[in-house]
């Protein structure tokens, strides 16, 4: 699937310590999927309250990072069993959060082209997606896109082509259109 990604805030690579509960738990959930490298499903992930997680599971202690002590500190947790689904928009739109979740992250691959070839895509979905695949400025990336409910957002980009995580990308509006898909499971 081509991703239409719209810069319409600053995005950055993070050069001062991050401290905010939401960036870190974005941060610690994009780098842990990619661990798994390249070519994965969509992974979604509730995120709770790491006080909260620890009361219930106390044994998940001595696997944390320092940061996961701080006052407000988020945790994620990786949902197994997403109800099938035609596509992300359906997917999402079956997703409901208990109470108990205070926000949610996906991580999603696309691939994007410069805007100057997208303009010349076929409208046939199989056609544009040959041409795509086929493209010499195409780019692999993957999102991470975390939402609270209050309606906090991060958002992660990591190219494939700079796989380190020196290198990831973030800002607030790198994907508006997943970011208020997730905020609307919380609706």
């Amino acid at each position: 699937m081509v991703a239409r990604l719209r810069h319409h805030g600053k995005v950055t690579r993070p050069t001062l310590p991050v401290t905010d509960p939401l960036t870190l738990a974005t941060l610690d959930t994009e780098r842990h999927v990619a661990r798994d490298g390249w070519d994965q499903p969509v992974r979604l992930f509730a995120l709770v309250p790491t006080a909260e997680l620890l009361a219930h599971e106390p044994g998940l202690a001595g696997s944390l990072a320092t940061h996961d002590a701080a006052a407000g500190a988020l945790s994620a947790v990786e949902q197994d069993d997403l109800p099938e689904a035609s596509g992300l928009e359906e997917l999402l739109g079956r997703i409901a959060w208990p109470d108990e979740v205070s926000g949610c992250a996906l991580a999603v691959e696309r691939i994007v082209l410069p805007p100057d070839a997208e303009r010349d895509l076929p409208e046939d979905a199989r056609a544009a997606l040959a041409q795509v695949s086929g493209h010499p400025g195409r780019e692999d990336v993957r999102l991470v896109v975390a939402v609270t409910r209050d309606g906090a957002s991060r958002c992660l980009l990591r190219q494939r082509s700079h796989d380190r995580d020196d290198e990831v990308a973030m800002g607030e509006d790198i994907a508006p259109g997943l970011t208020e898909a997730l905020l609307t499971t919380f609706a």
